[in-house]
């Protein structure tokens, strides 16, 4: 979350634009959005471009984003559809992902910098998504819109962008894939553009692997929350590994000459790149946001799957009829005049005012559209915050109601020692001596117990290869 006040953002919980693994399959095959004519395109991926940095803000790192540009650029020229007004972004998230918008806009995660390796598994990453813009299976979209989520209490829905079922039917392709052979095609797109640029086309299949290992790990260590990968890799079945061999070969020629991979180059960009919750937004610490710049912490339920967002901090329960949210407030307002002014409650809400962790508060309680709400908005540091919780139905809250109170008085100001544990950490590289082990790497890392694997599939390396001498190598510090 990071240090602004609160936006009406016109997205869902499971919708808009929320990249992280909500949506349960791909969206090809049902019924309910109409194919997006040519003309229309522009349109949308305006609408989608401005949600985008709505909810995930463009990476303040301008050598990295004109790098990650540059490449983009060299393979959508090698594309049918070169003409696009293209723009490669890398956003400020810790998700493992890249998306892309039918107009040309194409989207990478810092997170999915972390885990490749060289310039070429970055253009095999970008080559895909803009594959699938060059196969057009954003606008031939039929998919129906995503599940209705909650809701955002604090900032009710109203669909006032364009094309709304449209673009959460993009959301859910972005995190569920287009379907297995949608995805192939992009494969076997991007392994063409791969070797017209100068890059081994054979960097599509490795990538992919790179990116199934770490998604294996995540899923295996992710204590009953559901894990983001990229959707590329979504619904993979076991023959695909050879399928996808086979169409890469097909795209391009085997041997490119003198193949551009670019690995130092590529590593070096990333020296100093934030790993994990950033700065800007605090970090999660077992389900605890734990905000050193705006000296607050608050603790979410434990098996609750956390986003912190640009603008938010959501938490939803593992049934998917719960959410606690919590977001900046206006600053110049009394608790209790923020609660009747700006959150939209049903008529007969109950309020009341009071202190939370000893500073100004204000509650109330009741419904929003039928959905149980409690909220409140509390005065701290010279701003306010607004921490709430709704549930789908009474049946819900009532087996909730513990968990969402436990949450809104959670809320206090940092201690000492959550101050230390809300360092962040950031890539750095160090280059392997002679005998040196991911061992012995992993022994100096703040990762904790499972450093040694993440090291591992940090540097292609998982699960038991070791360095060579002077290879260059990420840490994290």
């Amino acid at each position: 979350m990071r240090v602004r006040v609160f936006s009406r953002i016109a997205a869902t919980i499971a919708g808009t634009l929320l990249l992280s693994h909500c949506a349960q399959g791909p969206v090809s095959g049902s019924k309910g959005v109409e194919p997006l004519a040519e003309q229309q395109q522009p349109e949308l991926g305006a609408s989608a471009r401005q949600a985008v940095l709505k909810e995930y803000a463009a990476l303040d790192n301008p050598a990295l984003q004109a790098y990650v540009d540059e490449v983009g650029q060299r393979l959508a020229r090698q594309s049918p559809r070169a003409d696009l007004p293209w723009h490669f972004t890398v956003v400020d998230s810790a998700d493992v992902n890249a998306f892309s918008l039918p107009g040309g806009d194409v989207y990478v995660t810092r997170g999915m910098l972390a885990y490749l390796n060289s310039e070429a598994e970055l253009a095999a990453v970008i080559g895909h998504e803009i594959g699938h813009v060059s196969a057009r299976d954003g606008v031939r979209l039929q998919g129906a819109p995503a599940a209705a989520g909650l809701g955002s209490v604090l900032a009710p829905e109203t669909d006032s962008l364009a094309d709304a079922p449209r673009l959460r039917a993009l959301s859910q392709a972005w995190t569920a894939g287009y379907g297995r052979e949608r995805e192939l095609e992009a494969d076997r797109l991007a392994a063409g553009y791969l070797a017209r640029a100068g890059y081994r086309p054979q960097a599509v299949t490795e990538v992919i692997g790179a990116l199934e290992e770490q998604a294996r790990f995540a899923a295996g260590h992710a204590a009953g929350v559901a894990p983001r990968t990229y959707h590329a890799i979504q619904g993979m079945q076991a023959d695909d590994g050879a399928r996808l061999a086979q169409a890469v070969d097909e795209a391009g020629p085997r041997d490119v000459v003198n193949p551009r991979e670019g690995r130092d180059d590529y590593l070096h960009k990333l020296a100093g790149l934030a790993f994990g919750d950033s700065p800007e937004q605090g970090v999660i610490r077992n389900n605890r946001l734990l905000h050193e710049r705006l000296g607050l912490a608050i603790q979410f339920p434990q098996g609750w799957q956390v986003h912190n967002r640009p603008d938010r901090v959501v938490a939803t329960s593992p049934a998917g009829d719960a959410l606690l949210e919590l977001q900046q407030g206006p600053k110049h307002e009394l608790p209790l005049q923020t609660l009747q002014k700006g959150v939209k409650l049903d008529a007969g809400a109950r309020y009341d005012s009071g202190r939370l962790g000893g500073y100004p508060a204000a509650f109330a309680a009741g419904a929003q559209g039928g959905k149980p709400v409690v909220v409140a908005a509390i005065a701290f540091n010279g701003t306010q915050y607004l921490i709430a919780g709704m549930t789908r139905d009474t049946a819900a809250y009532e087996r909730e109601r513990s968990a969402l109170r436990a949450t809104i008085n959670s809320f206090h100001a940092l201690t000492p020692a959550e101050k230390k544990a809300a360092r962040t950490y950031s890539l750095q590289l160090v280059q392997a001596r002679a005998g040196q082990t991911m061992a012995g790497l992993a022994r100096k890392s703040p990762l904790g117990a499972d450093a040694e694997a993440r090291l591992r599939l940090l540097n292609d390396l998982y699960p038991s290869g070791e360095p060579e001498p002077g290879q260059l190598i990420k840490i994290v510090q």
